[in-house]
């Protein structure tokens, strides 16, 4: 039986505080989404004023990055993996096992990751930078809704560009998987293909581009509710900027187990003995 003096313990009181705190901003968060989201529904005439300069920044200024990042991981991923399977004469499954890898799980999740720290952050500083000097409220005062205006164009370019990245992060891996293998290792290049298209199939490509979407609406609707929260001053802006980033990046990475474990488990169900390629 819990004695009814227990939240006279300092500690306990600040765990509650920060229960409470934590149960109320994730409350705000699910009501900010879902009026984000029946505005990107039904509010088309201003989505198509803004969402040509918001593209470009969350998508052609992030090519460079995600390239880089989607290469390196690559060939990283087939250096570790010739490491461990050398030694048991399976070369030729490199190919197999980082491709696969590269599109069903890194790809989609190291660039959400870098997004969350280019994209993520600059979305959540300029919308708090806005809050601070009051341009949120005046577009209010002329009866403007700031979460139509602001928020849904940012979470349509993020919905609909992030797959597009990823996209092509998932094919600069392959492409940096690939070189290493071939041409440092001098893995047999017949062997090499055939192990690939025989073990990797539809089902990791669909899974990485559905993983990108999730993370896409995620990663936008946390750091505009963040940039919308912001406290006053430049310490406002600068911590709402690193709080979107922290919660993009933990809640990637929650719904990465979740989703990877749903999708695991229907495709046993689906096809228990492995026998059929998706």
């Amino acid at each position: 039986m819990i004695p009814k003096n227990i939240f006279k313990f300092p500690i306990l009181q600040h765990g509650y505080a920060v229960f409470h705190s934590w149960m109320e901003g994730l409350g705000d968060w699910a009501f900010f989404s879902i009026y984000t989201i029946e505005g990107s529904l039904f509010n088309w005439r201003v989505i198509y004023r803004t969402i040509i300069p918001i593209s470009f920044a969350i998508g052609v200024r992030s090519v460079g990055v995600v390239v880089i990042t989607g290469m390196f991981i690559g060939m990283v991923l087939a250096v570790q993996t010739y490491m461990q399977i050398h030694p048991f004469g399976l070369d030729t499954s490199v190919g197999s096992v980082s491709n696969a890898a590269i599109l069903s799980e890194l790809g989609p999740v190291l660039a959400a990751v870098m997004l969350a720290g280019r994209v993520g952050s600059s979305i959540a500083a300029e919308l708090a930078t806005m809050r601070v000097t009051e341009q949120i409220d005046a577009l209010a005062c002329l009866g403007v809704d700031p979460v139509h205006y602001l928020a849904v164009p940012r979470f349509i370019a993020c919905l609909m560009l992030i797959p597009l990245l990823t996209v092509i992060a998932d094919s600069a891996g392959i492409f940096g998987s690939t070189f290493v293998c071939l041409n440092l290792y001098g893995i047999d290049r017949h062997h090499f293909w055939t192990q690939t298209f025989h073990y990797v199939s539809l089902w990791e490509v669909g899974t990485g581009l559905m993983k990108s979407i999730l993370f896409g609406g995620v990663l936008a609707l946390v750091c505009c509710h963040r940039g919308f929260r912001s406290q006053a001053g430049a310490e406002g802006v600068g911590k709402a900027a690193t709080e979107a980033f922290v919660m993009s990046f933990i809640a990637i990475l929650i719904l990465d187990f979740f989703f990877g474990y749903v999708s695991n488990y229907l495709r046993e169900m689906i096809d228990p003995q492995g026998h059929q390629r998706f």
